[in-house]
């Protein structure tokens, strides 16, 4: 068919519309972010906003939230119960125009909530068109209403099922499997997120009970009578602090509630939770935007005041080095950047938060006046960091890129200038570094050995790491320069292998190198370029036969089919027999079991080398075991949860020791072939 011709047979008839909560089924991503976890989870957490906004208005106290095998959730609230009587427009009761119609709600009304996180009002309405069963039950007037659901669609006319002394409303529902290709519910990214809601909620009690796999119930009760400044200490409650105490302000103004509680830790990171009608903005918006500004200019003001600084020297990277906050607004018409709700756009609570704050922080400072002496000292010391650290930068990148200086001589580059079909793979020591160096395929493969442990770049600051040889050559090599000169588009390699020796200096060398790309590289993490090389435990010679193993499991394994072999070839010559069964008058006998010492001679002709370092291999060896495309085996890093694995950064890595100490206590059991 010509161009002209599909032209023309475009017509009224290919116009398709999509009637009811059809749209949600036909593009599910656009409701709940991805047919994937984060999107199946939020299910759940549409139903709970509703709870939360009947707690807001004052009308709820308790939300319980129940999972249950055959991948079903509840999740009830004490709120007044949606409405049951006939919708004038709809003419259906208000129970089915609120569960299967999109944009149907009272959150449209300031009459009923005068502040609501789910201002879309397409939460639960979402939840039943991706449900492949839902029951509503309302409990109102005192009576029990119900009405069941499958795919958006009513099975049953509402009904009245007894009275009851209970008011509020329960949401069961299924998933359906044509929608998501997993359903599988995670415990703790439900507590991890109710939490924050609890937090910001102190009025409420917040229920959560797993009724799956038939065991003992487990039950989470969460509930903070001092809300966010509980959320605070539970943030800071393993740093050392630099301020004695934490401020907090809660005030409205001009119909927007603006709460904000923050300390500043011994840290060179900043934390900062922004929430919106208690609906977590991990982008921000208006009202951290207004907070930020606001921070920089009173700490400004005030060094000036008491002659601590003599102009504004201070930037906002300066003052938020070390800084725990939470910022969280409540207002009337909140509008949000998308279903997901990650920012907040109202541009006037961008001037309340502004003032509310820069009013409040001002007097802290002056009642808190050796607090805020410190934090300003703080501030200082990271704006003469980052003025050393820019120099540092400045001179690599321009002796490194804007020169054109040559890479680093202990670099051996490959020959393609291909970014997709290089590897760079990073060696512990020169001895590894030069069977690397033969061993590889010099067309697309490049090794850079480094020598020693590189610095930690968790416990020093930036001009120190710029100061470290090592990093500075590994950063030219990448050429993709660091920070916000950082450009993806100019790596030069996209596989990056770190290579080390599989003893426990390899590993704390690999630490160093993951906390290196996790701080100061993360997006090659997260483009999938990161890659951990698994060089064999074990070398296992028998006759002419040469076996590699990876684990102790796959050496057990190689040793089981060897011994198989020669007993194989043995025939059993020469062993005792035992009878191990009589049937239909037939004796069954089998070869007596092997002895220890039987075993040990056994053994005798297998030649068993354990590896404690990549140097210890020939060229021929780290190929083929190690660095050959087709045979070895690589761990791609990857982060699941930037979250926790920041955390787990700041515990290792960090300088506090204490909760390393914690930690090791509590892991210590788990580990497994520990090497000393």
């Amino acid at each position: 068919m010509s161009k002209e011709d599909q032209k023309q047979s475009y017509t009224a008839k290919d116009i398709e519309v999509l009637e009811g909560l059809e749209p949600v089924r036909k593009r599910p991503g656009m409701y709940i972010g991805s047919t994937g976890p984060e999107g199946l989870h939020h299910l759940i957490y549409e139903c709970v906003d509703n709870a939360i906004d009947e707690a807001l208005a004052g009308y709820a106290k308790n939300i319980e939230v129940c999972l249950y095998e055959n991948n079903r959730v509840s999740i009830e609230d004490d709120g007044r119960g949606i409405p049951v009587d006939i919708h004038q427009k709809t003419k259906k009761s208000a129970l089915e125009t609120v569960l299967c119609t999109l944009h149907a709600g009272g959150k449209f009304s300031s009459k009923v909530y005068k502040v609501s996180g789910g201002l879309h009002g397409v939460g639960v309405s979402v939840v039943n068109a991706l449900s492949k069963y839902l029951r509503a039950e309302v409990y109102r007037n005192g009576f029990v209403y119900y009405q069941e659901y499958s795919r958006g669609k009513p099975l049953i006319p509402i009904k009245k099922n007894g009275k009851t002394k209970k008011r509020g409303t329960k949401i069961l529902f299924e998933p359906d499997p044509e929608i998501f290709p997993e359903i599988k519910f995670d415990i703790k990214k439900i507590i991890d997120h109710l939490k924050y809601q609890a937090f910001l909620t102190p009025q409420i009690v917040i229920r959560i009970k797993d009724f799956r796999e038939n065991k003992v119930i487990p039950s989470y009760v969460l509930s903070f009578e001092k809300g966010v400044l509980s959320f605070l200490s539970s943030i800071i409650r393993d740093y050392k602090k630099i301020t004695e105490d934490m401020f907090y302000v809660s005030k409205e103004k001009e119909g927007v509630f603006v709460e904000i509680a923050l300390a500043y830790v011994d840290d060179t990171d900043t934390v900062e939770f922004s929430f919106a009608n208690n609906i977590y903005t991990p982008e921000g918006g208006m009202h951290l935007t207004g907070f930020r500004s606001a921070l920089t200019r009173v700490l400004n003001n005030y060094g000036k005041e008491i002659g601590i600084l003599k102009e504004d020297s201070l930037i906002g990277d300066d003052v938020r080095e070390g800084l725990v906050v939470i910022v969280s607004v409540k207002l009337p018409e909140p509008q949000f950047e998308g279903q997901t709700k990650s920012k907040l756009g109202n541009p006037y609570v961008r001037t309340i938060v502004e003032q509310v704050f820069s009013e409040s922080f001002k007097e802290w400072l002056d009642i808190h006046k050796e607090d805020g002496k410190r934090i300003l000292e703080k501030c200082l010391l990271t704006a003469q960091a980052r003025l050393a650290a820019k120099k540092a930068k400045e001179n690599i990148l321009r002796k490194g890129v804007l020169e054109g200086a040559s890479l680093p001589g202990k670099l051996a580059d490959c020959i393609t200038k291909k970014a997709e079909e290089a590897e760079l793979f990073i060696v512990e020591g020169d001895s590894a570094g030069g069977s690397a160096k033969t061993a590889r395929d010099r067309n697309t493969q490049a090794i850079l050995p480094l020598r020693g442990k590189i610095l930690n770049v968790e416990k020093a600051r930036l001009e120190k790491m710029m100061s470290s040889e090592e990093i500075k050559a590994l950063i030219i090599a990448l050429g993709a320069a660091i920070l916000e000169n950082f450009d993806l588009d100019k790596l030069r390699y996209h596989k990056i292998i770190i290579m080390t020796d599989a003893d426990s200096d390899g590993a704390h060398i690999r630490t160093l190198l993951l906390t290196l790309f996790y701080r100061y590289f993360k997006p090659i993490i997260l483009n999938n370029y990161l890659y951990i090389a698994q060089p064999p435990l074990y070398k296992i010679q028998f006759g002419k036969n040469i076996y590699y193993a990876y684990t102790e499991s796959e050496k057990e394994k190689i040793l089981e089919e060897i011994l198989g072999k020669k007993k194989e070839n043995q025939k059993n010559k020469g062993k005792k027999l035992k009878v191990v069964a009589q049937e239909k008058g037939e004796v069954i006998l089998e070869p007596e079991k092997e002895s220890i010492k039987e075993s040990e001679e056994s053994l005798k002709g297998v030649s068993i080398q354990r590896y404690k370092g990549l140097g210890e291999m020939n060229p021929l060896e780290l190929w083929e075991t190690t660095m050959d495309p087709k045979k070895r085996i690589l761990k791609q890093v990857t982060i699941e949860d930037a979250e926790e694995a920041d955390k787990l950064f700041d515990i290792l890595m960090g300088e506090e020791v204490l909760p390393r100490k914690k930690f090791i206590q509590a892991y210590a059991q788990k580990v497994k072939n520990l090497d000393i």
